[in-house]
């Protein structure tokens, strides 16, 4: 567990004054108005289109993965679509961090509560699968008004963003694990607690499976989500969270709890959990994370690599 980060003078050392300026404006900005925020964020992230090549080609080539069926004009778009939201998330870690209760309570709309709350009934802890939407940081602020979880962490190389990180990932949750820590994640989930898990992303050749994601046949997938799966008494089931189209608020579902899950074979649930993300991802593409390098780890370490 991850305990509360008190402040310290080392935090004023001048190495973080940059630090400490940029998290002023961004503190600044949290406090105009919702619309203004996304437009700036929509602006920002056309910056970013023009500065940082390197990741919009990234994106680019895991759209292009994906979907192989799009057209290069409707990849484009759909690349520019996602870099405004990029952008947009940056405003969003200000929201999420410092908004008070009242305010961002407004922009929350429940579907599926009753799912959530079925599968809590007999004391079940509840490993709720996530996926890397851009407005993460939100989803976590809003599911605790829900109910408080816990959650798996990987802790930020700069101290003075890991004491507001953590400060303000855990406003309206209970606490947060280490990432390495298995053990408690599994203490966890068997104390009736929900505890949130992020299987989408490459983690490398540990605990992984190959297999079917998009139309890439040979994913790097963890296989994480089986370990905590098979815990005694935990029930599985998708939460995902995306940013409404006409700036009214957010969405956050909660699915029924997977049945049947899992089946013993890592390969087949691996699969499974990637048609999970797919279905999600598929309602609102232009919101996913795509800049980060999903396809990096191919099965035989000589392969050439997607991302040139």
């Amino acid at each position: 567990m991850i305990e509360q980060p008190t402040f310290k003078f080392y935090f004023l050392h001048p190495k973080f004054w940059l630090t400490w300026l940029g998290v002023l404006i961004l503190y600044t900005v949290s406090w105009l108005p919702y619309s203004m925020q996304l437009a700036m964020g929509r602006g920002l992230g056309l910056l970013f289109k023009k500065v940082m090549p390197r990741r919009v080609n990234i994106a680019r080539t895991n759209l292009k993965l994906c979907f192989p069926e799009y057209s290069d004009d409707s990849i484009e778009e759909l690349v520019t679509e996602n870099m405004k939201n990029t952008g947009i998330a940056y405003f969003e870690v200000g929201m999420a961090w410092w908004w008070p209760d009242w305010r961002i309570r407004r922009k929350l709309h429940i579907h599926g509560e009753e799912n959530l709350r079925k599968a809590q009934e007999d004391g079940s802890g509840v490993l709720l699968l996530l996926f890397h939407f851009l407005s993460l940081e939100v989803h976590a602020r809003l599911h605790g008004f829900v109910e408080p979880a816990v959650g798996l962490y990987r802790p930020h190389n700069n101290a003075v963003m890991e004491f507001l990180q953590t400060r303000g990932r855990a406003r309206s949750n209970k606490y947060m694990i280490q990432r390495k820590d298995v053990k408690g994640m599994l203490k966890a989930l068997s104390k009736g607690d929900i505890a949130g898990y992020l299987p989408d992303q490459d983690y490398g050749r540990r605990r992984t499976e190959f297999v079917k994601f998009f139309e890439v046949p040979d994913a790097s997938t963890t296989t994480g989500t089986m370990l905590f799966a098979k815990a005694p008494n935990c029930k599985v089931l998708v939460s995902r969270c995306v940013r409404r189209k006409d700036g009214t608020g957010y969405d956050l579902y909660y699915e029924p709890a997977l049945k049947a899950f899992p089946t013993g074979d890592d390969k087949v649930d691996a699969r499974y959990v990637n048609t999970l993300v797919e279905d999600a991802v598929k309602k609102a593409p232009e919101q996913y994370l795509w800049v980060h390098r999903r396809f990096k780890t191919r099965p035989e370490p000589d392969m050439p690599s997607y991302y040139q």
